[in-house]
């Protein structure tokens, strides 16, 4: 595998400010678009209280996810044991238990909060319905930040810039704003807002 020339490798911060700093300033103004989409939904969070407790969970997991599957990526760029093969069977089992790690956490919060609209909201939502509403956010969520994982990753390593710097940043934020924008359309479709 060859390296490009570049900051990969290096600890200089001068270097590594000088690249964060204008993309922390781009994500900052994109994450803003989360913020619009969750006070446009403010009618529908108010009346169903429950998917306010399940908006911080279902964001940072979809984050988490991501940061995972950077981190992961990341490494093996470092080790020099991978070039994005799509044969490369490590990166579909990566893929493969990004998925089922989400599948497991979504169907945990779920149920998690059905529990908690039943004892504190008095059942308002059904488990039914927070099931679909959680799956379908959560797995929509850890597709993109699959997707945005590998293309932050790959982008960064091809253009000289460490990965570690710059991918968990970049995928947490559009992460956050994909996945309110998901949960919030999908949580008005089931519940029919």
């Amino acid at each position: 595998m060859v390296v490009p020339q570049g900051s990969l490798g290096t600890w200089d911060w001068k270097s590594i400010v000088g690249t964060m700093f204008p993309l922390l300033i781009v994500l900052s103004v994109i994450v803003l678009w989360a913020g619009i989409t969750l006070e446009s939904a403010e009618e529908m969070i108010e009346e169903i209280a429950i998917l306010a407790v399940m908006v911080p969970t279902m964001v940072d997991m979809g984050g988490n996810l991501g940061a995972i599957l950077s981190s992961r990526l990341s490494s093996r760029f470092h080790l020099g044991t991978t070039e994005l093969d799509p044969t490369d069977r490590v990166l579909w089992a990566n893929v493969a238990a990004i998925l089922a790690l989400a599948a497991t956490i979504f169907t945990a919060l779920a149920v998690g909060a059905a529990i908690i609209d039943a004892v504190v909201f008095g059942g308002v939502v059904g488990l039914a319905d927070l099931l679909i509403i959680s799956l379908v956010s959560g797995m929509s969520v850890a597709v993109i930040a699959i997707v945005f994982s590998f293309a932050a990753t790959y982008g960064s390593y091809r253009m000289g810039i460490d990965p570690d710097d710059t991918t968990i940043p970049i995928v947490t934020n559009v992460v956050d704003v994909f996945g309110m924008v998901i949960f919030i359309g999908v949580s008005a479709t089931v519940l029919g807002f």
